[in-house]
């Protein structure tokens, strides 16, 4: 994928620029590149990763691409309580997967968002777990955590061929 698909995978999901969004285990920064440019220079990201040298990685990529945008690097387990403003959204892409206790992690997760906010989910849509994407999260799957988590909409936002596992899908959650 490149970054004309990540920005489809998450422009539905984002209604306008602007506001606080955290991006969870952003990694290298695909998707906080797509989210830098979604919410434009109005808005301020905290990008999340356990990982610190991915997140340099990650720094050197906005700085390269959108050198004004507010992007704070936290160096952290997102499935442990985070430290974190009230958000207007969640970006977590790809790694859901990772998680055995995905329905503690998104109730977690959804902690942070203001009324309001919304959580957008990119995911592999395959119902069996290999050692790449462990605990799979197909749409079906999150509609259900969505829903136990609290939340009251859940929105199929796109899907995208995946060369590595069939398809991989985009959704909103609020």
């Amino acid at each position: 994928m490149d970054h004309t698909n990540h920005l489809d995978l998450l422009r539905n999901g984002i209604e306008e620029p602007g506001g606080v969004w955290a991006d969870i285990g952003a990694g290298a920064g695909a998707f906080t590149l797509a989210l830098a440019e979604l919410i434009g220079p109005e808005g301020e990201i905290y990008a999340i990763d356990k990982s610190g040298v991915a997140l340099l990685e990650n720094e050197r990529a906005i700085h390269s691409k959108f050198a004004t945008r507010r992007v704070r690097y936290v160096v952290a387990n997102f499935s442990e309580p985070l430290d974190l403003p009230l958000l207007d959204g969640i970006v977590i892409a790809n790694a859901l997967h990772f998680q055995r206790h995905q329905e503690s992690v998104v109730r977690l997760l959804r902690g942070h968002l203001r009324p309001a906010g919304r959580m957008l989910v990119v995911e592999y849509n395959i119902a069996h777990g290999n050692f790449a994407v462990p605990h799979p999260v197909p749409f079906e799957r999150w509609e259900n955590l969505a829903r136990k988590a609290g939340f009251g909409h859940t929105k199929l936002l796109a899907t995208r061929p995946s060369r590595f596992l069939r398809e991989i899908y985009s959704a909103a959650s609020w």
